[in-house]
């Protein structure tokens, strides 16, 4: 996990991809699973993928806002195979329980669309037993990354590794407890947001993600884990 050094600043999420896919080789080995969470971690999650020439999937989150604030996060629910729900207390507490729970019923609705738009009738690439690396474009606060890695690890992958551009060292040191592994190209203090290590940060419309998924899944992996990988 890197630490604080000198900020510098990627072209795109392309290049991000591509320096963070140079941290990650010595997993190639291991027949890994790429998992983007969209829209922003899509383009960068392709080029880790096509350099481990692993096969690609999605963790899709959506965060859970206050009725009083939708910016602020009650928390947020993730679906990578199983659903997972991860609620912050401090603002929880002044939020309805029935609201939360209404709230949660229609996310996991827009996630279920979403992945209806982006991969449509492709099935899930298998996670049991196999390494899952993570991709997203940046952390900010964690949760969205938090409600990710829950889920995932209720798939029962055999290890899972965080990777990202760039994140605050904090946020990256209370995920440790998350991820088997973490790599980070660089974790600045203090933090700026994400779109200032970027150059180009522009968002994503879902368009993009579909092509960039429908190229990636043209040429990824298709071989099932050995018997060696499964989970027992």
């Amino acid at each position: 996990m890197s630490g604080p050094g000198v900020p510098f600043r990627f072209r795109d999420r392309s290049e991000a991809g591509r320096r963070l896919a140079t941290r990650l080789a010595h997993l190639g080995d291991e027949k890994p699973v790429v998992l983007a969470l969209p829209r922003g971690g899509v383009a960068v999650a392709v080029e880790v993928a096509r350099a481990l020439h692993a096969p690609l999937d999605l963790v899709l989150v959506r965060k859970i806002g206050a009725p009083f604030q939708p910016e602020l996060a009650v928390g947020a629910v993730a679906d990578g195979g199983r659903v997972e729900t991860v609620i912050n207390p401090d603002v929880a507490d002044f939020v309805p329980e029935s609201w939360i729970g209404e709230e949660k019923v229609r996310q996991l609705r827009e996630i279920e669309r979403r992945r209806a738009v982006y991969v449509g009738d492709r099935p899930r690439v298998p996670v049991a037993g196999r390494t899952a690396i993570l991709v997203d474009d940046g952390i900010a606060t964690g949760a969205t990354m938090l409600a990710a890695l829950r889920s995932v690890r209720r798939a029962r992958p055999r290890r899972t590794v965080l990777a990202v551009p760039v994140a605050p060292l904090d946020v990256l040191s209370e995920l440790r407890v998350e991820a088997d592994e973490i790599v980070c190209l660089q974790a600045p203090n203090p933090f700026d947001a994400i779109g200032a290590f970027y150059e180009d940060f522009h968002q994503l419309d879902d368009a993009e993600v579909v092509h960039l998924l429908d190229e990636a899944s043209r040429t990824r992996p298709t071989a099932a884990p050995s018997s060696n990988d499964r989970a027992p």
